[in-house]
């Protein structure tokens, strides 16, 4: 009987798990390609979930809705950008002041309320938790983010791979080198910056279409999930997916795995209220293994080198 209860809550977890991947990739961007914390994340997820959810009690469809979660997502990582690159505030604390700011923001889109509810009967969701078991795979919540994730790798692996994509990257790994070549940095970061924000607030607007209503706490601890994605993705894959197309598709994969990982913790009886906990420990035991995996080549290479002085040492004296 409990296996059969984990067996049900796991369609269920892999489709969290890929929506969540998406913002995942948004987090992929700021963090892994442009090598900065944006902490605009938690902020901007819940965006999209308001903006998503309002717009279609509106009436309106779910494709406008969702490219304006889009859009409204690219505004809020440009005013992170803006105040790092035309104010000069380092970028944890661009990123703070804009996921403060966007916090009354979002209660203004929901129109004052901490909760805004989507009655899935009346309206024709794209994603549902209803439909995480659907036998018609045109409506399974699972196969239609699939679809979705694939169409945000392709768009970015096309993107990246371009000439000024390829700036992008560069301006992350190397700034300086950048502003030798005559590249525009700033300008960079920007882009950079709007598309990532602009990805996690679609990812926040299908998970409001998900679940069924936007809550302006959604996006609290999105991202420590975002990171965790990127981290179980890298130190599972980064040996066989070097391409940047399938650094992108682990990071959906990482996602999935720890949504399966908090499913099964949360079989076995561990305390909901710890999950946050648990969330952080995940990201910090991950981020910790390359740390650890260095050290231990190191002290390796220095006690062969070390027993190869040794045994020289003792040729010589023979």
């Amino acid at each position: 009987m409990d296996l059969q209860i984990l067996f049900n809550s796991l369609p269920g977890a892999i489709s969290q798990g890929l929506i969540w991947g998406i913002a995942g990739i948004g987090v992929y961007i700021s963090y892994k390609i442009l090598d900065i914390a944006d902490m605009t994340c938690d902020g901007i997820f819940a965006t999209g979930g308001a903006t998503c959810i309002m717009l279609m009690l509106s009436g309106h469809s779910i494709a406008f809705s969702l490219i304006m979660s889009f859009i409204v997502g690219m505004l809020g990582g440009l005013v992170t950008a803006l105040l790092q690159t035309l104010l000069g505030i380092p970028a944890i604390l661009s990123g703070i002041l804009t996921q403060l700011a966007l916090y009354s923001i979002n209660l203004k889109i929901m129109g004052g309320k901490a909760n805004l509810p989507i009655n899935s009967n009346n309206y024709n969701l794209l994603v549902s938790l209803r439909n995480v078991k659907s036998l018609n795979i045109l409506n399974n919540t699972i196969f239609i983010s699939l679809i979705i994730t694939a169409i945000i790798i392709i768009i970015f692996y096309w993107f990246f791979g371009t000439e000024f994509g390829c700036t992008i990257r560069a301006t992350g790994k190397n700034p300086d080198m950048c502003k030798a070549q005559g590249i525009n940095i700033n300008t960079n970061k920007i882009i950079g910056l709007v598309l990532s924000n602009g990805t996690i607030a679609f990812s926040g607007a299908l998970l409001s279409q998900y679940q069924g209503f936007a809550d302006v706490q959604m996006g609290r601890g999105a991202i420590v999930i975002g990171l965790a994605a990127i981290v179980i993705g890298e130190a599972l894959f980064k040996s066989i997916f070097k391409n940047f197309g399938l650094k992108l598709l682990g990071v959906s994969i990482g996602s999935i795995i720890y949504y399966l990982v908090l499913q099964l913790v949360i079989w076995r009886g561990l305390d909901p209220t710890m999950l946050k906990l648990f969330s952080a420990i995940i990201v910090a035991v991950f981020l910790s293994i390359p740390y650890i995996k260095n050290n231990i080549h190191q002290n390796l290479q220095i006690k062969h080198s070390h027993n190869k002085h040794n045994v020289d040492i003792t040729k010589e004296e023979n």
